[in-house]
């Protein structure tokens, strides 16, 4: 497992708008932290002392859920994990979190928000791997 994915690429993005989806979104994002948190790619968001992948991953929280609740969104559901019952035994997550979105146009407002993107830093540094899965119901 030597590929990490951070961001989306710039396909994967023109994918996901060009489903046209309809109605509200759930993204399932899986999760896994550094010890340490890396805070090279964001120096200005760095804290005074070392803090763990997990502190960092909490400090972005606090930072995004006021503009995911400005957005129409809402975290429905978090939840730490480790290994799979059913997969891969080589791959765990240590957080799975359910996030719900009014639309594509709200979750793609949400994600370009200049001021949201002042603490995206704080996810880049706490995290070593993620995935991020876009679910529509089923109707």
């Amino acid at each position: 497992m030597d590929e990490k994915y951070l961001m989306p690429t710039q396909e994967a993005g023109r994918k996901f708008v060009m489903r046209q989806i309809e109605g509200s979104i759930i993204m399932l994002n899986l999760l896994r932290f550094r010890d340490t948190a890396d805070y090279s790619d964001s120096p200005e968001l760095m804290p005074k002392e070392p803090i763990s992948g997990k502190q960092a991953y909490q400090l972005y929280i606090e930072h995004t859920l006021p503009f995911l609740t400005k957005s129409g969104g809402e975290i429905l559901f978090m939840g730490e994990a480790q290994d799979f019952l059913i997969g891969p035994t080589t791959e765990r997550w240590d957080l799975v979190l359910l996030v719900k979105q009014n639309s594509v146009n709200s979750f793609i407002a949400f994600e370009s928000d200049k001021d949201y993107m002042k603490g995206i830093g704080h996810r880049t540094a706490a995290l070593s791997d993620s995935r991020l899965l876009p679910i529509i119901e089923k109707k």
